[in-house]
């Protein structure tokens, strides 16, 4: 497969979460593990389940202020973090305004050598051109590993969030919008440099996300063509 995919694990216990990991990677090439949508205290023990997988993995733990299930204090899941760069994971998704606001955080990461993705999502719509590159250009002092979601409601808007790969540069840049308008740009974002492109199991995880089974589809006939 030309086109690589990312499936995306949101479940509620680590023995499920192992189970849908191994199916996932014997028909992608990665998975996000989605630790979020786990009790805090269930993410060690579902690390050291899925340790042999980790590096085709990408660890997410999305606050509930940046769309995700995580209801703990800011200072533990900085904390869990942490735990979870020991597990040296493919890539550590880390929130470009977690980054920006904990300065000894960035600084663990670099000494550690991790690899981060870093992360900025926009659930309410896309904002201008200037804001994108401004944005692009912000997160890149980060790290090399960019990922920037927005929400479309128009074709503009989709073409917008495309658009900005014109400026990746040398980042390693993952840029789509959700919804039900920004469905091509999970398709298109990885012709244009994306290193992959994110699809669920079944049910997705985010709006207009294609499951994995779809996306296999759409490749195989794009392939035909």
């Amino acid at each position: 497969m030309a086109t690589k995919v990312c499936v995306t694990i949101a479940a509620t216990n680590p023995a499920k979460v192992v189970n849908e990991l191994k199916k996932a990677l014997v028909k992608s090439d990665y998975a996000e593990l989605r630790l979020d949508f786990l009790k805090p205290s269930k993410i060690p023990f579902c690390l050291t389940l899925s340790k042999k997988y980790l590096d085709r993995c990408v660890c997410t733990l999305r606050p509930k202020t940046e769309g995700g299930k995580f209801s703990g204090t800011e200072k533990e899941r900085i904390s869990i973090l942490k735990l979870i760069a020991e597990f040296e994971p493919h890539l550590l998704d880390v929130e470009y305004n977690t980054l920006r606001k904990n300065k000894e955080l960035e600084k663990y990461f670099k000494s550690a050598k991790i690899q981060t993705l870093v992360s900025w999502h926009d659930f309410e719509k896309t904002p201008d051109m200037q804001t994108l590159r401004s944005m692009l250009k912000n997160m890149s002092k980060f790290s090399k590993n960019i990922k920037i979601v927005t929400t479309a409601k128009t074709i503009d808007d989709t073409i917008r969030i495309l658009s900005i790969y014109k400026t990746a540069g040398k980042t390693n840049l993952i840029a789509f919008a959700m919804g039900d308008y920004g469905r091509m740009s999970r398709i298109l974002c990885t012709k244009l440099g994306s290193p992959y492109t994110y699809v669920s199991l079944g049910k997705p995880v985010a709006p207009g996300q294609f499951s994995l089974r779809e996306m296999r589809t759409i490749l195989a006939l794009e392939g035909k063509n």
